[in-house]
């Protein structure tokens, strides 16, 4: 059983998931309306990565005998200056993330929660992941520059990258 404190939190978490699903599927919507094909299906991808973190939190907090408990989330921005701010944002938006996951962690472990100490391990070691490979993103557009052609091999990698999973190191074609 949990303490009303880790449900608290988790449930923060929780919610913490489904916006940056949320965030990200906007992302998808402004790359397609920019012409960013590749980028725009790798963001939506990348929601549903997402969604799939919410939902295994919402299943461990509710296979613990706590409810799971949804609230209201805000609005994600829908304007972006460029594909590099959109990459700059979600690197961002990443380490928030990883944050947090690391207090849920600390939380856990310094109450002796050690079922959900071992349940975030799988979050605090994709987190690593996650910034790896939206700062690698980030570095690749930073070095070929901001212009059509540059950002036209990015989005193709980006492309690729959705097909194969986005964990895929990019490739140098640009």
């Amino acid at each position: 059983m949990l303490k009303p404190e880790m449900v608290e939190e988790l449930n923060k978490q929780i919610n913490l998931e489904f916006y940056s699903s949320n965030l990200y599927l906007q992302m998808s919507a402004w790359c397609e309306d920019q012409g960013f094909e590749g980028a725009a299906e790798f963001m939506r991808k990348h929601a549903l990565e997402e969604m799939d973190h919410m939902n295994r939190i919402f299943t461990y907090v509710s296979e613990t005998g706590a409810m799971p408990i949804l609230g209201a989330i805000d609005a994600p921005p829908h304007e972006f200056g460029s594909l590099a701010e959109v990459f700059e944002e979600t690197y961002k938006h990443e380490c928030e993330i990883t944050e947090r996951i690391n207090a849920l962690a600390h939380l856990a472990f310094t109450n002796q929660d050690y079922s959900t100490f071992n349940f975030l391990q799988w979050y605090v070691s994709e987190q690593h992941e996650e910034e790896t490979l939206f700062k690698s993103i980030l570095d690749k557009i930073n070095l070929v520059g901001h212009d059509g052609h540059a950002l036209f091999f990015v989005d193709k990698d980006l492309a690729e990258m959705a097909k194969k999973g986005s964990s895929s190191i990019m490739t140098d074609q640009a």
